[in-house]
């Protein structure tokens, strides 16, 4: 396992980071503890968790994620060996402000709440990473495109968000800052506004990226290298999609998609160019994941790869990623192919 210094912080992260959205739904507590045995004993350090996981949210089982965890650190005494993130959920167009919190803006009082329940769900003083899951204004996110501007639309301005989360550091509840779903704009919103005030500065954006969705690569991936601000990369299977499980209409029993059909961002567009990446792993004998995760692992603006499984088969295979060292001739051929099909799922 590699580790990188994450932006300017003094945290050295697994190039692995180990999701965690499915436990408390598709996963059960024995099976997060299995998970986290299996990557701790394979050089795992990094998790990565929120206030409002599991996976799909409802209010039956919100904060059981980061109670799994808590339960998790308590029983192995294992706190200090981890860098240990979460994310202080925004406003949405949803209802879930009634049962995360009353107050969903990311305001003092909010995020203030947030972290708290979090800690103690979390069973922990500290967190090593706290991250605004996604901005509280209206702008793209979550594959949104075309966006439109909504003037004097209700939002939190950013400097009050990041006078809330200064204070938290300030505590020594939050150790660094972090964004996500964040667009070019909102991140370096958020470096000017550390520099003009004194405040911390972000160490790291978590934002999508997988060979299906580059569209961090147009504007982001610069302003992760010049302000030294890595990417968190979720979803680098496109939700399972680029292992080419369901190809031809295949639907397994118990795989995310076809649990959820909400979950259609990745859907019936994109698998022409899905059958082309799996038929590239073949090629080069790879299993289909290993080529999707060994992509993303060896992005020069990448912090941490955040994978997530269902199962211990399925961890172990993204975790052998790591021992994949692409050619030059491989590169080229995933350059061309995502030329031909250009983010088909943004």
């Amino acid at each position: 396992m590699k580790y990188r210094q994450l932006g300017e912080s003094n945290l050295r992260v697994s190039e692995i980071c180990l999701g965690t959205m499915t436990w408390g739904e598709q996963n059960s507590r024995d099976q997060a503890f299995d998970q986290l045995d299996y990557a701790l004993a394979h050089g795992v350090n990094f998790i990565d968790t929120a206030e409002m996981y599991p996976v799909p949210p409802q209010q039956s089982t919100q904060g059981d994620t980061e109670t799994i965890i808590g339960d998790y650190l308590t029983r192995r005494k294992c706190r200090d060996e981890l860098i240990l993130a979460s994310k202080v959920a925004a406003p949405s167009k949803s209802d879930r402000g009634g049962y995360i919190r009353q107050d969903m803006r990311l305001t003092w009082n909010g995020i203030h709440q947030a972290l708290e329940d979090s800690l103690n769900r979390l069973q922990t003083d500290y967190l090593d990473l706290y991250q605004v899951h996604w901005p509280d204004r209206a702008t793209n996110f979550f594959g949104q495109l075309n966006y439109q501007h909504q003037e004097g639309a209700d939002q939190t301005p950013i400097i009050e968000t990041l006078e809330a989360l200064a204070d938290l550091v300030n505590s020594g509840k939050v150790r660094y800052l972090g964004i996500s779903n964040e667009t070019p704009w909102g991140a370096m919103r958020y470096v000017h506004l550390a520099e003009k005030h004194n405040l911390p500065k972000i160490v790291s954006i978590q934002n999508p990226y997988n060979l299906l969705n580059r569209s961090f690569e147009v504007a982001l991936a610069e302003v992760s290298h010049r302000e030294n601000i890595p990417l968190l990369a979720y979803s680098p299977l496109a939700f399972g999609a680029l292992t080419g499980k369901y190809l031809n209409d295949q639907w397994p029993e118990g795989a995310r998609l076809t649990l959820y059909k909400r979950f259609a961002r990745y859907g019936a567009e994109a698998q022409q160019a899905i059958q082309h990446y799996v038929d590239l792993a073949r090629e080069f004998e790879l299993s289909p994941a290993q080529l999707a995760l060994a992509f993303v692992n060896q992005r020069s603006f990448v912090g941490a790869n955040i994978i997530g499984a269902t199962n211990l088969e399925q961890l172990k295979e993204n975790l052998s990623s790591t021992k994949v060292l692409m050619s030059d001739q491989l590169e080229q051929r995933i350059q061309e192919l995502g030329d031909k099909f250009r983010i088909p799922c943004p």
